[in-house]
């Protein structure tokens, strides 16, 4: 699965994992939209993908979704608001939000990722759109431990 995993890789790393920042540091209307436009098509096409199978390849977790997994965690704290990609939040989508709780909830994935400490990263360091330093109350990270309900679920 080596080809398909590294074709996958590179079509996550540019359209989402560094589409977002594509969108978020684009120097003109043009950019942004086209960023924007390509994140959202993407993360539709995953949606979907994630309706067949619990992880991107199947049953097993593969170098592929830790990509996602990362860009996932970081998008409804930082990149939906602060980058502007702000369609839809991960946790507006069936699959895609299931799919990163599941993950979550895998070890090696949940108990590394703080919330906080991307909220303050990004909201204090990076943006500078925010030149008062507010740090965003939500969205509330509890949310991340409701059940997937992808462990036990029938894929076609």
């Amino acid at each position: 699965m080596r080809e398909e995993i590294d074709a996958l890789n590179d079509i996550l790393f540019h359209e989402v994992n560094n589409g977002v920042y594509k969108a978020g540091f684009a120097e003109s209307q043009q950019a942004y939209e086209d960023a924007y436009r390509t994140v959202f098509a993407r993360l539709d096409w995953l949606e979907e993908r994630l309706g067949h199978s619990r992880y991107l390849f199947g049953d097993a977790i593969t170098e592929s979704d830790i990509r996602l997994y990362v860009t996932l965690a970081r998008f409804d704290v930082a990149y939906f608001n602060g980058f502007r990609v702000n369609r839809n939040m991960i946790r507006d989508y069936k699959n895609l939000w299931a799919y990163a709780r599941d993950l979550y909830q895998t070890p090696g994935f949940g108990d590394t990722t703080d919330f906080d400490a991307i909220k303050k990263h990004y909201h204090l360091c990076c943006l500078v759109t925010n030149p008062d330093k507010l740090l965003p109350l939500g969205p509330d990270p509890d949310a991340w431990n409701e059940p997937s309900g992808r462990e036990s679920r029938t894929y076609l």
